[in-house]
């Protein structure tokens, strides 16, 4: 047979085999929209879906909602819930650990309202807008929210367009951002919009019968106004401080976001410019009545509404083709005490911490330290060795006695050295793997506090987050937009997971290792060569 008949023969017997072709990847997003609701839970969206007419119910007919989702760090608060969720890394690894160590920076005034300086500057490493400039140095971003917290965190160190509320009407940032306000948050601010609020009365959307909640419990709101109808003051400055608490203060947020993307001329292309909004008000109302209160029932409903508004106008202005939006919240939020513990002691289900510390103190300062050598902040024991071995004192001497008197305490579930923290994480105990990703190894923390669950600390008496629990820790994840596959996901997944799958969507790589994973079974392409892919 000739060389050219046993080709064809060949031909003839074995299969054609055809190279797999890559499935093409959407068009690049020319924005992305990183929504966070402060304080939302996502046991809201569940309870009150049939009620849903605007941006809650687009994403959950429409785009991919997580619904077990969760905070991996103990720190369940505003500052580390922000920088984690838009970093793809935990507190151990952003340096945002806890609330009053976020971003308070004296060194860079506001340019305008009241409230301390503010800046990134204990923020460690990138964020995903990082990861998105490197690879469009023209990519831009605007960030905007009532706290200023939660304006800064979600772009990490980036010196972008960063406003929040300023207090007194105004939106505002600090030095570490500008030297002057560029003109369109001038004319913002100009037009006095946080006015027309003033005076205004707060009814609830729907009709009684739509609210299962009691109206007037006691405990809610420190025990004043504490039913519908509640007003706003008309005076200028109580009610410019008090917008905060009402639901019209999210709706001046997205006003002010809204204007950002019209004067920057943000998501038209060609590069991925990244807008953030965080809006605040359902923590300022969850803070005063509680997560079982009609108020926090009508406040998620309103944000509902006002997210179908945000997004048609998104839409009207660009190509909603090349839009992707990701929304999730800072942490949750757990009952008050005396929803869950029964009896009348307007003490219970919480925990005194106070005896204990102040008797080592006492002990201490006897010994001629000043009080700050052992301090107890969120549910944390630092203690300042240096300067307890100048005195002669044995620091671990002192960190077994504080350890053994807090574990006396009623409603105390765990007092871990920080030692202690890995190999308890090993053995499963979750609680001490959030505390692990909670803190830096640079951090000087020698115990970590872990109450009983529902349990508060003694002195607060407003509904509270901040255990390292499911209900502060769980939160909703939803996608919406090109390349995202609709459906309910019950896979469990971090929020660390939702910065790298953003950037897939958005065709770029962390430029650092992240803890995070790219969700993959939310994606309608075969992802390429970004980040670590989640093993489901």
């Amino acid at each position: 047979m000739t060389s050219r008949a046993l080709a064809a023969a060949l031909a003839l017997a074995l299969p054609t085999v055809v190279a797999a072709q890559p499935t093409p990847l959407p068009a690049k997003p020319t924005l992305i929209v990183q929504i966070t609701i402060d304080q939302l839970r996502p046991d809201y969206l569940e309870r009150w879906a049939p009620q849903f007419t605007g941006g809650f119910k687009r994403f959950l007919t429409q785009g991919a909602f997580f619904t077990q989702a969760f905070h991996d760090h103990a720190t369940t608060e505003t500052a580390p819930g922000h920088a984690t969720l838009w970093s793809g890394r935990v507190p151990a690894n952003t340096g945002i650990v806890i609330n009053d160590l976020g971003v308070a920076d004296a060194q860079t005034p506001l340019l305008l309202g009241r409230g301390g300086g503010a800046s990134p500057w204990r923020f460690r490493g990138s964020a995903l807008f990082d990861w998105i400039r490197a690879r469009d140095q023209f990519s831009r971003a605007l960030s905007v929210s009532r706290k200023d917290r939660g304006a800064i965190l979600p772009l990490g160190k980036a010196k972008q367009q960063v406003y929040w509320y300023g207090l007194d009407g105004r939106f505002t940032t600090s030095r570490y951002y500008a030297d002057t306000l560029p003109t369109w948050v001038q004319q913002f601010n100009a037009r006095d919009g946080a006015a027309k609020y003033l005076g205004q009365t707060w009814n609830p959307l729907l009709p009684a019968s739509a609210y299962p909640e009691r109206d007037s419990v006691a405990y809610e709101h420190e025990g004043k106004d504490i039913a519908f109808p509640h007003t706003l003051s008309t005076d200028r400055r109580r009610g410019f401080d008090s917008l905060s608490s009402f639901p019209w203060m999210d709706d001046y947020t997205v006003d002010m976001a809204l204007a950002g993307v019209v004067a920057m001329d943000l998501g038209k292309g060609p590069t991925t410019d990244v807008l953030a909004v965080s809006l605040s008000t359902t923590d300022a109302i969850g803070h005063a009545w509680g997560p079982d209160s009609k108020e926090l029932h009508d406040q998620v409903l309103r944000v509902d509404r006002l997210l179908g508004r945000f997004i048609d106008s998104l839409y009207a202005m660009r190509d909603s083709t090349r839009i992707v939006f990701a929304l999730g919240a800072d942490h949750g939020v757990t009952p008050y005490p005396e929803a869950s513990f029964a009896g009348t002691d307007p003490n219970r289900g919480r925990v005194d911490v106070r005896p204990v510390i102040d008797a080592v103190r006492s002990a201490l300062v006897a010994r001629g330290l000043e009080t700050d050598a052992l301090v107890y902040q969120d549910k944390m024991i630092m203690v300042d060795r240096r300067r307890l071995a100048a005195k002669g004192i044995n620091a671990d001497s002192v960190i077994t006695v504080v350890r053994s008197g807090l574990l006396t305490l009623p409603g105390m579930a765990s007092v871990y050295r920080v030692a202690e923290l890995a190999p308890a994480a090993a053995r499963g105990d979750k609680v001490a793997r959030r505390w692990r990703n909670s803190l830096p190894t640079d951090m000087q923390v020698a115990l970590t506090v872990t109450f009983k669950p529902g349990y508060y600390v003694f002195t607060t008496r407003y509904a509270t987050h901040g255990m390292p629990y499911d209900l502060d820790a769980k939160i909703p994840v939803l996608f919406l937009g090109p390349g995202v596959k609709p459906g309910r996901y019950a896979m469990p997944i971090r929020s660390v997971d939702v910065a790298p799958t953003l950037a897939e969507l958005a065709q770029v790589v962390p430029i650092e290792r992240i803890d995070g994973v790219v969700l993959t079974p939310v994606l309608t392409t075969r992802p390429g060569a970004g980040a670590p892919r989640a093993r489901r």
